[in-house]
């Protein structure tokens, strides 16, 4: 599909279901497959990186979670970012969960603790900013990188996802500095239906689901990479 703006950005992935966030299509598929670097391969006015939230492919990661709500976007694809709509999401979620909430899974050696410990401080609080919820889940300024490891642990298993960005704030109220991710729990984002909709499939049936999709819309996916796009 020809992406010529926004409008079309959204139609193809209610389309297709779910795609890659950026440029590189991992093997699977993209609807922006150029960078900020290259020509597009037809004539469109969709440039990465300009600000403009018709035609910015990186505009629309936030658009469509201020305008629509039956679309996800987070770290949800090989830890790198993609969408996935309201239709796929219950597959996804009986593919890589598997019925199992994150205290089971926590129990089970499939999360860590530090992964746990950012849970369930958008358990208590909603939904938080990445800077605030680095604070509240307990990691020094010096932590970067666990706690980034975690919030990509808890993406991918599809505990948390994205649901907007906050601009920081100084002491006396001022607003400063790049605008920060707001995170919340999936639960919170979807509602209790989806996730019945989830738990009345068997996980070989998602897995098989979301692959017949896959290659609906790129029949040369490497089997090993479509494994991988699946459970993540």
């Amino acid at each position: 599909m020809k992406i010529y703006g926004y409008g079309d950005f959204v139609e193809g992935l209610l389309a297709a279901g779910f795609a890659l966030g950026g440029s590189n299509a991992e093997g699977i598929y993209t609807l922006v497959p150029w960078d900020w670097r290259e020509a597009p391969p037809y004539d469109t006015p969709v440039r990465w990186h300009t600000g403009d939230p018709e035609t910015d492919p990186w505009e629309w990661r936030m658009r469509v979670l201020r305008e629509r709500d039956d679309i996800a976007y987070g770290k949800v694809f090989f830890k790198k970012s993609g969408y996935i709509t309201r239709a796929w999401y219950p597959y996804f979620l009986a593919a890589r969960r598997r019925g199992l909430t994150l205290f089971e899974a926590y129990e089970e050696g499939q999360i860590s603790r530090e992964a746990r410990r950012v849970y369930e401080a958008l358990l208590a609080a909603g939904s938080l900013p990445a800077h605030e919820l680095k604070r509240c889940a307990g990691f020094s300024p010096r932590e970067k990188a666990p706690f980034e490891r975690a919030l990509a642990e808890l993406q991918m298993g599809l505990y948390i996802t994205v649901c907007g960005r906050q601009q920081k704030r100084s002491q006396t109220g001022e607003e400063y500095g790049w605008p920060s991710a707001a995170f919340c729990t999936a639960e919170h984002f979807w509602g209790g239906e989806l996730f019945r909709e989830a738990a009345a499939l068997s996980p070989q049936e998602a897995e098989e689901a979301i692959a017949r999709q896959v290659y609906r819309l790129n029949p040369g996916a490497p089997p090993k990479k479509v494994q991988k796009f699946i459970r993540g």
